[in-house]
């Protein structure tokens, strides 16, 4: 559908053009993620279409699960996200510079030599520690920025950062008197939404319960959520005031039962192209390690991704499987840092021949689920782990 000029996402991708090209252009050889912002803005309106009334946090953190965090971001914003969330205070920053305005929550308490920033950029803070909340007080007491918003983090079950509920009461009532502060929100986290409903159901009950606590005691929030991906799609009393949807922004699902009926596409497309062709004979071994021997003559392609990009070397003895021309072909050797070889039997090849890794080509599909079961790990590890050397390319329609 054709978009304004308005529409924020071409106007982020005009405003940085200059900027854009040194990330997208790829360096001297033919392999780079594709990244289809329509995907992930048509994918935030879905989900959000799924849990409303509650509103939609997009999280970015990790380079935007290895899209790109700031076209990533605005594409959520243009989907109807209201808040953004980020790991780390650089990464709060980097949405800042890139032309966020939004609310960025940052999920866990950075150091306290980062709080400067913090004030600096408005980011919002989470906070569990009475010692963090005071120095989150003083600073912005210093830059003039009170009261300055914290959002309380409540352990009810996931044990990785948070005060457990009889602490953080205690903890709400210290930031309530604080004038120089204003609790914002509560939180907690979901570990096993996807698995276990018993478990999730009780960590919801327990955040309600806390909520009712501080209400008793006329401590109001803003904002309470406690639910990711899963659970806000599977767990419709873990919404609150906002879902922090992480995952499913970027067209990927927690697991096989969740959000079944909505049309989530993945945004992200591992591309690159043959660069060398050989025929060899029945018996060869190729590449390191010579593991394995072509049980017939066959044609061989060479294609420059290798385990330095993000491809598992583990993944070549796993059956493996890449497309060319529209079919799946099996990984001839071990991956090595900057290569794979490819065995397409008989088939035709040549140099410059498209070759996805991840993404659809044809009626065909290699999914980041599928390298996940394959390994034996799970979708997010695979969308995080290609590395810088693999440039973004961004889609979007009307660019």
């Amino acid at each position: 559908m054709p978009l304004g000029s308005n529409d924020p996402v071409l106007r982020f991708l005009r405003e940085h053009r200059d900027q854009l090209v040194v990330v997208t252009l790829a360096p001297m050889r033919p392999s780079w993620i594709e990244v289809d912002l329509d995907a992930i803005e048509s994918n935030v309106r879905e989900i959000r279409s799924a849990i409303r009334p509650a509103a939609l946090c997009a999280v970015v953190k990790a380079d935007g699960y290895g899209h790109g965090a700031v076209p990533a971001a605005h594409a959520a914003v243009a989907g109807g996200a209201t808040w953004l969330a980020v790991a780390l205070v650089s990464e709060g920053v980097q949405l800042r510079e890139g032309g966020i305005d939004l609310p960025i929550l940052v999920l866990s308490e950075p150091l306290k030599q980062e709080l400067d920033t913090v004030v600096e950029w408005s980011l919002t803070p989470m906070v569990y520690r009475g010692e963090f909340i005071d120095a989150v007080a003083e600073t912005a007491a210093r830059h003039g920025a009170t009261p300055y918003p914290v959002h309380l983090k409540v352990d009810t079950g996931m044990h990785r950062v948070g005060a457990d509920p009889a602490t953080a009461i205690g903890l709400a009532r210290r930031i309530d008197r604080d004038d120089r502060l204003v609790l914002e929100g509560i939180a907690t986290h979901l570990p096993v939404a996807e698995s276990d409903a018993e478990y999730t159901g009780r960590q919801v009950a327990a955040i309600a319960q806390f909520r009712e606590l501080l209400s008793g005691e006329g401590i109001d929030v803003d904002y309470v959520h406690a639910a990711n991906t899963a659970g806000g799609l599977e767990h419709e009393d873990a919404r609150f005031d906002f879902v922090r949807v992480g995952l499913g922004i970027y067209g990927l699902r927690p697991s096989p039962d969740t959000g079944v009926g909505l049309e989530l596409t993945p945004a992200m497309r591992v591309v690159s192209a043959v660069t060398f062709v050989q025929r060899l004979p029945a018996g060869a071994r190729p590449s390191y390690g010579r593991v394995r021997a072509l049980a017939r003559p066959s044609t061989v392609a060479t294609v420059p991704l290798g385990y330095a990009d993000g491809v598992p070397r583990r993944l070549s003895d796993l059956g493996g499987e890449v497309l060319i021309r529209g079919n799946r072909y099996p990984y001839a050797g071990t991956v090595t840092m900057d290569q794979v070889v490819v065995d397409v039997g008989d088939d035709p090849v040549e140099v410059g021949d498209e070759v996805v890794f991840i993404g659809r080509q044809g009626d065909e599909e290699v999914t980041a689920t599928e390298w996940a079961d394959a390994l034996s790990t799970i979708n997010y590890e695979v969308v995080c782990q290609f590395g810088p050397r693999l440039p973004r390319r961004y889609f979007k329609a009307g660019t």
